[in-house]
């Protein structure tokens, strides 16, 4: 969208009359996932999706938008009229790690967004394939400080939040993998699970059946505490790794300039929504902790996002034109 036409429909929204706020939505509204379909972020906003539309009173499209690690589909949130009919979900990769590594993004993690709330957080793990020799985490890092280079490990692509936890990992554990980038979280678990490539991080969800089917073998857990539904896997901070305590989280967020009033109603109904039971149930089911919030607790997640995977990326000289 033309700077010009955007500002105009940012004017436009600040003008609307409140009698059309109060009709909002009259009629469906779409939430833009930067993924590809079957990932944790599909699954957590088309969750959010059903459970938010009966409380609007309209249905909740989503719509997957995925390349660029997220950055495609963040694009198309941050340059949509402001007038919620067009919502996203803001991520760890598109709000933190993305702006951190990509020297030309074209979208302002800050600027051209409102948050609305965070939705839900979810523990990502370091899985190995059944063929590696380890069954702990020590024993893995033994393994590789013994023959730095040997063992490789799959992301999502260059740059992918995936990529970057790995490094700071093997900066803080001493030691030396081989990164071998894919074009996209699909393409790195067919070859994780194939035996192609020897290791990878993931968010729990998408992982845990292959996790349970014992394809992959779990070996740390990327968050505060450890998952419910993988009781026996310690966390990073338990290994020794204080500084990777915390997990991936989902946010929805609306193109800044979206009128105070619809981000009221988005924020109550996504609520709403996460308050039931079906979506507690769900959550749990995948590791997932709802994270219910206001709009400032979830702007101030995002700065922090931001300022975390600055520091990190900088440390590991990742950047991307």
């Amino acid at each position: 969208m033309h700077p010009i036409a955007r500002r105009t429909l940012l004017a436009l929204a600040t003008l609307l009359p409140l009698s059309a706020l109060a009709e909002y939505p009259d009629k469906p509204i779409k939430l833009i996932v930067p993924f590809a379909p079957g990932g944790s972020t599909d699954m957590v906003a088309r969750l959010l999706a059903e459970k938010m539309g009966p409380f609007l009173g309209k249905t909740v499209v989503v719509e997957n938008r995925g390349g660029g690690g997220g950055s495609l589909g963040t694009e198309a949130v941050a340059k949509s009229a402001p007038d919620g009919y067009t919502i996203g979900m803001a991520t760890q990769s598109t709000h933190g790690a993305n702006p951190a590594v990509y020297a030309k993004l074209p979208y302002n993690a800050v600027k051209d967004f409102a948050p609305i709330t965070n939705v839900l957080a979810v523990p990502s793990v370091f899985v190995v394939h059944p063929s590696v020799p380890a069954k702990t985490m020590k024993e893995f890092i033994a393994l590789a400080k013994a023959a730095p280079g040997k063992y490789s490990f799959a992301s999502p692509g260059n740059g992918s939040l995936g990529h970057v936890n790995i490094e700071h990992f093997m900066d803080l554990a001493g030691i030396e993998l081989l990164h071998i980038p894919y074009k996209g979280a699909g393409q790195a678990s067919t070859d994780a699970l194939a035996g192609v490539v020897n290791a990878m991080t993931d968010n729990l969800p998408s992982t845990l059946p292959h996790i349970k089917a014992g394809k992959l073998r779990a070996l740390a857990v990327l968050a505060p505490q450890r998952a419910a539904v993988l009781p026996d896997v310690p966390t990073y901070k338990e290994l020794g790794f204080a500084e990777m305590a915390e997990g991936g989280w989902f946010g929805l967020v609306a193109p800044a300039g979206t009128p105070p009033a619809v981000l009221k109603k988005l924020h109550e109904a996504a609520h709403k929504a996460m308050a039931t039971p079906e979506f507690k149930e769900k959550a749990a089911s995948i590791a997932g902790i709802p994270m219910a919030n206001s709009p400032e607790q979830f702007a101030a997640q995002i700065r922090a996002a931001l300022d975390k995977y600055q520091r990190i990326v900088t440390k590991a000289q990742i950047k991307l034109d």
